[in-house]
C-alpha cells in the first residue's frame, strides 16, 4: 500500500519534506495547502501534487494518510488537531509547538484518535550522532562531567523582516533558541539525559524589530549530576558550525556539524578508526550557520522512513510527540530563568 502525504504550509522547509517524500519507497506526496492558494499552487506544480485551498480540504482527501505540518511554529496546533480528528497520522516540523499546553493538546489529540505523531528532529538520524549515542549507552565516557552545546549562527535583519511572523512570540515562540538552536538542544538532552535545573540569560543584541532573543546562554545541571551549557545566537557573523562536546572521566567527544573532531577514550576500540574515517571532516557546507536553506534532506529521509515503518508495523516513532516536547520544555525554562533571574528546576 502506498502511503499518501499531504503538506500544510508551503514555505522553504516544506521543500525538504517534499524532497524526502519523493525518495521514500512506498510513499507519495498527494496534496499541499498554504495560507495563500497561489503559493500552494506553485508548490504543487513544483512537486507534482494537488494544491487545495484549505487544511480542511486536505484532511478530507482519502488519499492522504499522513499530514506534515510546516506552518510557522505557533500555528502547528490547529492543523494538527484537524488532521488527528480526521484519522490522519501527523508529522510536525520543529518545534512541536511553542507552549507545553499546545504541545500537550497535539499529543492528546493523536492518542485519542489512535494516529501516530512525530516531530521533525532529523539530526538524531545522522550517523555521527548515532555513534555518539551508542558510545554513551556503552558507558565509554565513564562518569559524565560536561555536556555543552554551541549554535553561533548569523541571520541578517532582512531574514527577520522577510515575514511578519519572524521574531514574534506569538508565531516564532522565541528566537535563536526556539527557532535555530532547538535541533542542538534536542540532541544535547537526547545524549546527556534529562536536565534537572537551568540558570540562564538572554538578550537581543544585533537585530531590530523583533520581540525575541538573538543571544542566549544557559548553565545546566543534568539529572545524572553532570554540568553543561547552551550558547545560542543569530548575531555571530559570519556564522559558525554547530557543535556539541561531551566530556567524561574515561572519554571525550566533540562533534562539529556532522563531523567528529575529537573521539578519545581511555580504552580504545578497534571500531574507533572506522568511525573517525567515516565521520571525520566530511562537512561540505556550513549547514544552516549563515543560510537557513543550506541544509540537506538526507536525514529527513531517514526520519520519514522511520515514521512510515511505525505506521506499517504499529510502532512508536523514534521521535514521537513526547520526545518533541522535551526541547520545548527546556527552552521555555531558559526563557523563564532569564526573565525571572533565578534557577529553574525541571525535575
Amino acid at each position: 500500500m502506498t502511503i499518501g502525504f499531504g503538506i500544510v504550509g508551503c514555505g522553504m522547509i516544506a521543500k525538504f519534506h517534499a524532497r524526502a517524500i519523493a525518495e521514500l519507497s512506498g510513499a507519495k506526496l498527494v496534496a499541499c495547502t498554504s495560507r495563500r492558494l497561489d503559493v500552494a499552487q506553485q508548490f504543487g506544480k513544483e512537486f507534482s501534487c494537488n494544491s487545495v485551498e484549505s487544511v480542511e480540504h486536505l484532511v478530507d482527501d482519502p488519499a492522504v494518510d499522513v499530514v506534515t505540518i510546516c506552518t510557522p511554529s505557533g500555528a502547528h496546533l490547529e492543523p494538527a488537531l484537524l488532521a488527528a480528528r480526521a484519522g490522519k497520522h501527523v508529522l510536525v516540523e520543529k518545534p512541536l509547538e511553542i507552549s507545553l499546553k499546545r504541545c500537550d493538546r497535539i499529543i492528546e489529540a493523536c492518542e485519542r484518535n489512535c494516529v501516530k505523531l512525530g516531530t521533525i528532529f532529523p539530526s538524531r538520524f545522522h550517523g555521527c550522532w548515532q555513534e555518539l549515542k551508542k558510545a554513551l549507552a556503552a558507558d565509554r565516557f565513564g562518569t559524565l562531567a560536561l555536556g555543552n552545546a554551541y549554535v553561533k549562527w548569523f541571520r541578517t535583519q532582512a531574514y527577520y523582516d522577510s515575514g511578519l511572523w519572524r521574531g514574534t512570540w506569538a508565531l516564532d515562540g522565541g528566537g535563536a533558541l526556539m527557532n535555530q538552536a532547538i535541533h542542538t538542544v534536542d540532541l544535547l538532552q537526547w545524549l546527556m539525559g534529562p536536565i534537572e535545573s537551568i540558570s540562564a540569560m538572554t538578550s537581543t543584541r544585533a537585530h531590530e524589530r523583533i520581540e525575541v532573543e538573538d543571544t542566549a546562554v544557559a548553565c545546566l545541571r543534568f539529572a545524572n549530576g553532570a554540568l553543561g551549557s547552551i550558547e545560542a545566537t543569530t548575531a555571530s557573523y559570519p556564522g559558525f558550525l554547530k557543535k556539541i562536546e561531551i566530556h567524561g572521566a574515561t572519554g571525550s567527544a566533540i562533534i562539529e556539524e556532522e563531523d567528529i573532531r575529537h573521539w578519545h577514550f581511555k580504552k580504545p576500540m578497534s571500531r574507533d578508526k572506522s568511525i573517525l574515517a567515516t565521520f571525520g571532516a566530511q562537512t561540505k557546507s556550513g549547514g544552516g550557520a549563515s543560510d537557513p536553506a543550506a541544509i540537506g534532506h538526507s536525514a529527513h529521509l531517514v526520519l520519514f522512513k522511520d515514521f512510515v515503518k511505525a505506521i506499517r508495523k504499529d510502532l512508536i516513532p523514534a521521535v514521537d510527540g513526547i520526545e518533541g516536547r522535551k526541547s520545548v520544555e527546556i527552552i521555555l525554562a531558559i526563557y523563564e530563568s532569564a526573565k525571572k533571574g533565578k534557577q529553574i528546576f525541571l525535575r
